[in-house]
């Protein structure tokens, strides 16, 4: 067998199983093991360094009293999720796609635009979260971390031609890494168990400021490439013929969907349980990225203080992966544009260097890049609303009345909080951390 056919063979070996998993064949965690893929490769937009930082400040301002909003946040992305995957399987085409067929070309063009903004965005805020994990872990210069970020995601993103099973194995690997790193920190400084318990289901808020900071949890938590990359994993991944066997597919999707967003859920749960623990009682001013780890070296030793950067460089390398095949496919599907990855690549590293060779703030950096994530979060949300109970698309898989009035719901809870924070933002409404 040529090398070309064994690097083939991982894909189709694996699309193979799903196909005779959806005829009847074996049943249980290893007829489950042919579609796990699409949503560990979703769920890094979960656990990008845009969430290390948002998590450590509730952590560290509040102890694990926001615990219930991450778990709230994490419902959420899971109904968004499952739902994208679902449009993928029954139509055989990605979210975008859907969008140029059934909108007006106008009003395609203009989602498109602000799509493109918030993947530049977002590949901003993944860059400088692994570009950081590398200055610091390696004492470099932040701009160095950035370029030899941009390398070794080129590199990774590489793996995207010998088919769709590699690149889920090597992102599967980075999400292993980020919880086995917290799994250490949780055993080197176990939090309250019964605290975290009590506040990860009861709502408490106790001032202004926890507001606003559970405003941020919720309103940077669902992301809108991760909503648009979902959609586009799915079609052509396991052929489903059939309704019965699209129907069989769905039922494997959504438990992948749990699975995979569960895991990114505890992650989180356990990035504010960490910061609890560490910063929460002497150090509750600690805010930024670089200061958690400089704090946490004198107080928890070496290996805590490691595997808090090695979470973060995994977090900041997968996420920038996973942010410019969303990219591509946001730009290909929604204008019928196709260029080479690597084109793709060099586009979206520039204003990532821009802003570190400008010496702007990296925390600041990231801060901003969850604004503009903010304005564009309502494209893919309300896209989705619109066409996933069309019948004339969906036919029988079209979701039920309950389903989509709680997706609706929780869409205009997301709204409202997106556009508390981005008033907050631009000081239309006052802040109330500002004063603290």
């Amino acid at each position: 067998m040529s090398e070309v056919a064994i690097r083939a063979s991982l894909s189709d070996r694996t699309s193979a199983a799903g196909e005779r998993a959806l005829r009847g064949g074996r049943g249980g965690l290893a007829g489950l093991l042919p579609f796990i893929g699409p949503a560990v490769v979703a769920s890094i937009a979960y656990m990008d360094p845009g969430n290390f930082a948002t998590n450590i400040q509730a952590g560290a301002g509040y102890g694990y009293m926001l615990l219930w909003v991450v778990l709230l946040a994490n419902l959420i992305a899971m109904l968004f999720q499952a739902l994208s995957a679902r449009i993928g399987i029954v139509t055989g085409k990605s979210l975008p796609a859907l969008c140029r067929d059934h909108f007006p070309q106008p009003l395609v063009i203009a989602m498109w635009l602000a799509s493109e903004v918030a993947a530049m965005a977002t590949d901003l805020a993944e860059s400088i979260g692994a570009a950081i994990g590398i200055s610091v872990l390696f004492h470099l210069p932040l701009l160095a971390g950035l370029l030899i970020t941009f390398a070794i995601t080129w590199g990774l993103l590489s793996f995207q031609s010998r088919g769709f099973r590699p690149i889920e194995l090597i992102i599967t690997g980075f999400v292993g890494i980020i919880s086995l790193s917290y799994l250490i920190e949780l055993f080197i400084a176990p939090p309250d168990w019964g605290a975290a318990a009590y506040h990860t289901v009861v709502p408490m808020l106790t001032d202004a400021n926890s507001v606003t900071l559970a405003v941020g949890i919720v309103g940077a938590t669902v992301m809108p490439h991760a909503i648009y990359l979902h959609s586009a994993l799915m079609p052509g991944r396991v052929a489903a013929g059939t309704e019965a066997e699209k129907h069989r597919l769905i039922g494997y999707s959504n438990k992948e969907v749990l699975l995979a967003l569960s895991l990114a859920g505890l992650v989180n749960l356990a990035m504010v349980a960490m910061a609890a623990t560490m910063f929460h009682k002497g150090h509750s001013d600690v805010g930024e990225i670089e200061t958690a780890y400089h704090t946490l070296l004198p107080l928890m030793g070496v290996v805590a203080a490691g595997a808090f950067m090695a979470s973060l460089l995994a977090s900041g390398l997968s996420s920038s992966v996973v942010g410019t095949m969303a990219g591509q496919v946001i730009m290909q599907d929604f204008v019928g544009f196709r260029i080479p990855i690597w084109v793709r690549r060099v586009a979206t590293m520039i204003p990532a260097i821009i802003v570190v060779a400008a010496g702007v703030d990296a925390t600041r950096a990231l801060v901003l890049s969850q604004v503009v994530l903010s304005l564009a979060l309502p494209v893919p949300m309300i896209a989705l609303m619109a066409l996933i109970r069309r019948p004339a698309l969906m036919g029988r898989f079209a979701i039920g009345p309950r389903t989509y009035a709680l997706a609706l719901a929780m869409t205009g809870l997301v709204l409202v909080l997106n556009i508390i924070l981005l008033l907050q933002t631009f000081g239309i409404v006052a802040d109330p951390s500002a004063g603290n």
